[in-house]
């Protein structure tokens, strides 16, 4: 914060809401995680179980589900057709809405839905912009080089476009979850409640972040505009 003064001076302080946004949902996701890991399923299957009963109720069987050993990094991975859970054996309600989220990106590849092929496609340029982008803009700050600049501005604004598609990628899988959840009644009216509460604050984790990439973006081309 104090290094950034100097580049961007108060406006900086314009980062502060994103910022205690972002603390405030990891502590949330974590807290709400928390809670209902320790809260066993009423029909007690596993996340795992889960995950692919609702993939085959959708007709996909190309999925692999498997165990990954890094705590809250479950995902699908679109290229491998892997959906990894971190509590795949555990028949928790944080853990069985977790993994039918991650089934609900699955079926969002199957079915082809247009927000989460344009987020995999632009990856490469987004991981790319956000590594690059602030070297390049503070280099064309101090040597005076406009096109540095620019072109460290238009990076990193690959970068925020990735976080603004990943908002209804995410929104739609949970929407997925929790229908395909009530459907096939592998949770209660009262689990299903405590899922939309692990659900939504794993989703404030997404808006917190493209908040701080979009006003870090407003900050780059203030600074860009005023040297």
């Amino acid at each position: 914060m104090l290094a950034g003064w100097f580049v961007f001076g108060p406006s900086i302080w314009i980062l502060l809401p994103a910022l205690a946004l972002a603390l405030y949902a990891q502590w949330r996701v974590r807290s709400t995680y928390g809670r209902y890991s320790r809260v066993e399923s009423a029909r007690g299957l596993t996340a795992s179980q889960v995950a692919s009963q609702i993939l085959q109720g959708e007709s996909i069987f190309d999925v692999t589900v498997e165990q990954t050993d890094r705590a809250l990094g479950d995902h699908y991975d679109p290229r491998k057709r892997v959906l990894r859970l971190s509590g795949a054996g555990s028949s928790s309600i944080a853990a069985i809405g977790v993994a039918a989220h991650e089934a609900g990106h699955a079926i969002q590849h199957a079915r082809g839905f247009a927000p989460l092929a344009f987020r995999t496609a632009i990856v490469p340029v987004a991981r790319f912009g956000s590594q690059l982008a602030f070297p390049l803009f503070f280099v064309g700050l101090i040597f005076r080089y406009e096109p540095l600049v620019t072109v460290g501005i238009l990076l990193f604004s690959a970068a925020v476009l990735f976080t603004l598609v990943t908002l209804p990628v995410e929104f739609d899988a949970s929407r997925r979850a929790v229908a395909a959840l009530r459907t096939t009644g592998f949770v209660n009216a009262e689990e299903l409640g405590a899922v939309k509460e692990v659900l939504f604050a794993a989703a404030l984790t997404y808006v917190a972040a493209a908040a701080m990439a979009a006003l870090q973006l407003l900050l780059l081309l203030s600074a860009g505009r005023r040297r």
